[in-house]
């Protein structure tokens, strides 16, 4: 195969399908010698340094001045110009410092989603071993270049995409670039054109971690042309999607700012039509405007969600970037990683096939609690040979340590020999017992050509030395000529028993290992694979998974009763994701696996509109690539639906910055992964997820929640202003007076409703419509039927006021209370929107109640206090008027309590 030297940096999806030989060749390599330094200078010019392009940023001037480019900022900055010319500078100061505060913090949260990126540049290291002129040397991993030959070993971080020519023993840790769960096994056979990514096993990626053994590889491809540099594109290219809750808020604003404009526009011409000066025209107008706007919201907005980061931070869920709280509660997809979110990222001995026998083997994880069964009832371990032998096989056969740190059992060396020790320790096998009884006297290491271990050990008691032998069904079966003896020793057992039983143990997902011994003479001091090419005595098997965590299966109860799918995305393969989303509830425990499942080749193979077809019937997706978790994520989008994506590794960071919430590990999630999410998990667990949906709903009821109530409101006001200037009457409140009620109501009593807890039922109801407006049609009749009722209140006893008091200062503060009142006792229907009042725990919201008493307490101030009636001119009121006052938010009350009634019984009705 011809490759010319000036594309091989668009040609490494080949190289896992070509000999040694050729690769040297076509690269102008040595194995021996490598490159010479005047060839390193000449591809240097042409393939450049071995490190990621980062694309050029916005400088953070214009990126601050981006926050301000919004149709509700445009608002505030107009009322705070307004305020301004009114020479109220207490009230511009405040409104434009809301606008402030927002723009530093969009500010913050945008230059923090930037630093995926720098994170993922780090990513290559800063030293490499390579063979040039043929001499060893350490140089800079960036200068590097294709053809280099580079000699690696147990720790080391691959530095570039390499074709591995030489491997001894080697393992490679690729869960951050593929997700597979194992450290995998390399080797340098010859694989098919049509391998995928994580399967090709003579390749080593750059950023994958060396844990066992050496290998040597020559590079392939460097910077942006490695497998990692094609993910550093693909988090550039995906898109930033704004979120539901800023989507209706932009389309809220848009619409309230020509609304806005209208009525002042109207106010001031028929002011002008009805011969008024235009001067006192012009004033009402900006009255109308500063009453209409909500100057609180902004900041609700930001209080609320900051308080539901609060609230999430407390049950593991860490947000990064505040709108992704408001983005949970509509979430209708999860698309979950597999290993340590749905599962314990522990490998666990599920079952042990001796004596003829399926044995389950309870517990969890490495803590080495739980008991070997047999149709669940306890073993006698001792009485049982086979199962004797294999136990102890298992942890003679083995290089780990199982260790206790504070309480917490870890593994030190390979997860699958962790396994083992585990397994043994249950029956009371301790390891450094059982090692010093059978002293080890020589060991074969395992390698992948062989695909088993083995290791010589001296057994004193029976005057002889003994093989133990671990590895892969189909390595050791063949070589075995007989199985144990039974128990009652009366027969072995056969060798097709262990053919079926491994069968039926894969079958399960469960990873197999098979256990085997061979007996040699004391004279026997060393081992060789010609040694156990043969003639070896199989003894059982240990079916291992890593299983499921046991509250992601509640959680995902949960998710399904609130209209949230959950799919498993992963890098493992098919059998094992797909028992495992059987076991945890993802997948019908009877559905066939060609329904649920599609692989990462088939998805290779589709276009984008046959897999926006096909993510619709399928809950699994495994042996997925960097690529095809980007495209599945888009899959759904297309489709309209909201998704929240985890993940852990490099090659899940396009992902989670494509969807619509990115959700990162926070203990196993590497550094890249958490800078493109929007929430960190501080526990790993699936479960957590739930919880912030959960939480996320209820930030969102309550936003609406504020919004709902705020707004009658500034209906009321720009109403009285409008129907004034209609009547030819005096304005009943004045702009200054519109600024102490829109402001002192937002802070005392409408922030309250961001502590209000959630309700009891939110997790039940479906997830919400991100085409759904945040006005509903419902209500909009509830603003609209509250602002009229504080219109006729204010506007109608300003008059009364006003004739029977000859007084304006007193109607316009009997005008004021009115507004602050009503919207005082339509605080209390907007507890819950949906559930009385009277059904509501009526302390479980403490700063509500703070908020009413403060409300209280200022209006008193508003009224009686001499200077507060210079500055807002207002005046003294008599016990009568206050009747007035608490009459018409008693009114609103009662008729807002009534509505929930009425249409409670309409919306059970139409649901039935």
């Amino acid at each position: 195969m011809e490759v010319s030297i000036n594309n091989l940096s668009l040609n490494n999806n080949i190289w896992h399908n070509i000999s040694d030989n050729q690769i040297l060749q076509i690269l102008e390599s040595s194995l021996q010698n490598g490159l010479s330094e005047k060839q390193v200078e000449e591809r240097k010019k042409i393939f450049g340094k071995n490190k990621l392009t980062q694309k050029k940023q916005i400088h953070p001037i214009i990126l601050f001045l981006q926050q301000f480019n919004q149709p509700l900022i445009y608002i505030l900055i107009a009322a705070s110009i307004i305020t301004a010319l009114l020479k109220e500078w207490v009230d511009s100061s405040v409104i434009f410092g809301v606008v402030l505060i927002n723009a530093i913090i969009g500010y913050i949260q945008e230059s923090k989603a930037r630093k995926a990126i720098e994170s993922l540049a780090k990513a290559l290291i800063s030293e490499v071993t390579v063979i040039r002129d043929g001499i060893k040397k350490r140089i800079s991993a960036e200068d590097l270049t294709i053809g280099d030959i580079v000699l690696l070993q147990s720790g080391d971080k691959i530095p570039a995409d390499l074709r591995l020519l030489h491997v001894k023993e080697f393992r490679v840790d690729e869960s951050a670039l593929t997700g597979e769960s194992m450290p995998v096994t390399k080797s340098i056979s010859l694989l098919p054109k049509e391998t995928t990514l994580g399967d090709r096993i003579n390749m080593a990626y750059c950023s994958t971690l060396a844990t066992y053994g050496t290998a040597t590889g020559i590079v392939i491809a460097i910077g942006d042309s490695t497998e990692i540099g094609k993910i550093n594109k693909m988090i550039e290219t995906a898109d930033v999607l704004e979120t539901p809750l800023t989507k209706s808020i932009a389309k809220f604003s848009k619409l309230l700012l020509w609304v806005i404009l209208s009525l002042a526009l109207l106010t001031f011409l028929v002011g002008i039509l009805r011969g008024e000066k235009w001067i006192d025209m012009f004033m009402a107008a900006i009255a109308l405007a500063v009453g209409a706007i909500p100057e609180g919201l902004p900041a609700a907005l930001t209080i609320t969600l900051s308080i539901g980061v609060s609230k999430m931070a407390k049950r593991n869920a860490i947000i990064r970037k505040l709108p992704a709280v408001e983005t949970l509660g509509s979430t209708a997809i999860i698309c979950s990683d597999k290993t340590g979110t749905l599962t314990q990222n522990q490998m666990t001995v599920a079952e042990i096939f001796a004596d003829g026998k399926i044995l389950g083997v309870t517990g969890i994880g490495y803590e080495p609690k739980g008991q070997i069964l047999l149709n669940e009832n306890p073993v006698k371990v001792e009485d049982n040979v086979a199962l004797v032998e294999c136990l102890r096989a298992g942890i003679l056969c083995n290089e780990a340590k199982l260790i206790n740190e504070n309480g917490l059992w870890k593994i030190i060396g390979d997860p699958t020999e962790g396994a083992l020790i585990t397994s043994a320790k249950k029956a009371n096998f301790s390891q450094q017992e059982q090692n010093a009884i059978y002293k080890r006297i020589d060991t074969i290491p395992f390698e992948s050509e062989y695909q088993y271990m083995a290791t010589l050990h001296i057994d004193e008691k029976n005057k002889r030395h003994i093989v133990y032998l671990k590895g892969s069904s189909e390595s050791l079966l063949p070589k075995c000529t007989q199985g144990v003896l039974l128990t009652d020793g009366n027969k072995n057992i056969s060798i097709n028993d262990y053919y079926r039983a491994s069968e039926e143990m894969s079958r399960k997902g469960l990873r197999v290992l098979a256990f085997a011994y061979k007996i040699f003479d004391m004279q026997k001091t060393t081992i060789s694979h010609d040694d156990v090419k043969s003639g070896l005595t199989l003894i059982g098997l240990q079916g291992m998974i890593d299983p499921p965590r046991l509250e992601v299966i509640d959680a995902i109860k949960a998710c399904k009763s609130a209209g949230i799918k959950v799919k498993m995305i992963t890098g493992d393969h098919e059998l094992t994701a797909v028992n495992i989303a059987k076991k945890i509830g993802i997948a019908e425990s009877d559905s066939n696996e060609a329904e649920i499942v599609l692989n990462g080749k088939k998805i290779s193979k589709m276009s984008d509109s046959e897999l926006v077809e096909a993510v619709k019937k399928v809950c699994v997706f495994a042996r997925v690539a960097p690529e095809d978790k980007l495209r599945i994520v888009k899959a759904y989008q297309s489709n309209g639906e909201i998704i929240a994506m985890t993940g852990d590794g490099v090659n899940d960071a396009p992902a989670l910055r494509q969807a619509n919430i990115g959700i990162a590990m926070g203990i196993s999630g590497t550094d890249v992964a958490k800078e493109a999410s929007d929430m960190v998990l501080t526990d790993d667990n699936f479960a957590t997820i739930e919880a912030a949906v959960e939480e996320g709903r209820g930030v969102y009821d309550n936003i609406i929640k504020f919004i709902t109530w705020t707004l009658p409101t500034n209906v009321g006001e720009g109403l009285v202003i409008l129907v004034a200037i209609v009547l030819g009457a005096n304005l009943p409140i004045l702009p200054i007076q519109i600024l102490w009620i829109n402001m002192t109501t937002a802070i005392l009593l409408g922030l309250m409703l961001a502590f209000e807890p959630k309700e009891y039922d939110i997790i039940k109801k479906p997830p919400r419509d991100p085409k759904e407006p945040i006005l509903t049609k419902r209500l909009s009749i509830l603003i609209l039927m509250v602002g009229f009722m504080l219109l006729c209140g204010a506007f109608g006893l300003f008059e009364w006021a006003s004739k029977t008091r000859n007084s304006d200062i007193i109607a316009r503060t009997i005008a004021v209370n009115v507004f602050v009142f009503g919207e005082m006792a339509f605080l209390f229907n907007c507890r819950s929107l949906r559930h009385s009042f009277f059904k509501l725990n009526f302390f479980s919201n403490k700063p509500f109640w703070f908020g009413v008493a403060g409300m209280i307490l200022l209006q008193l101030i508003f009224t009686y206090i001499p200077f507060m009636n210079i500055a807002f001119n207002s005046a003294p009121i008599n016990f009568i008027d206050w009747i007035f006052c608490f009459g018409v938010g008693v009114v609103i009350f009662t008729v807002m309590e009534i509505e929930k009634v009425v249409y409670n019984k309409f919306f059970n009705k139409i649901k039935k």
